[in-house]
């Protein structure tokens, strides 16, 4: 048996962090590649992308660019040298927001103890999508107790 590594990349609306289009892959596939496979929403809330130094590439800024998305991408840390202080400011205050995505994480992982063991990635697919949809059922309750309390 082949035991086979995955990995969820979302993408998430901002204002109300609905998953709204994700995309399941071999964890030895490249993160950065991923963006330009339909993860991007031009109905999304918000324009910026807001994603980890795993999507900056020139390819990636190019992409965003041309669809009209302002990249709000981490800098990576120059090689051998150390990270100049405005782009730690810069990556300081892109990880507030960039945080929301891992919140969704988070919460899978604790609320369904997200671990797949199934053979193939299509089967892994069905998994990770089921749990996204769980996710969006779970975050749209908990907006509709928040509005009926308030």
């Amino acid at each position: 048996m082949l035991a086979l590594s995955v990995q969820d990349h979302v993408s998430i609306d901002r204002k109300y962090r609905f998953i709204r289009k994700w995309k399941t892959t071999d964890a030895v596939a490249s993160d950065g590649a991923r963006l330009r496979e339909g993860l991007l929403d031009k109905t999304n809330t918000a324009s910026s992308v807001w994603a980890d130094t795993a999507y900056r590439s020139k390819a990636n800024e190019d992409f965003m660019e041309k669809q009209g998305f302002v990249s709000k991408v981490h800098r990576k840390k120059p090689h051998l040298k150390p990270m100049p202080r405005h782009i730690q400011k810069s990556n300081a205050g892109k990880s507030v927001i960039r945080s929301r995505v891992e919140h969704v994480f988070a919460d899978q992982k604790s609320q369904t103890g997200l671990l797949i063991r199934t053979v193939g990635i299509t089967r892994a697919t069905m998994r990770i999508g089921l749990a996204n949809i769980v996710y969006n059922m779970r975050r749209l309750l908990f907006l509709e107790r928040i509005s009926a309390s308030a």
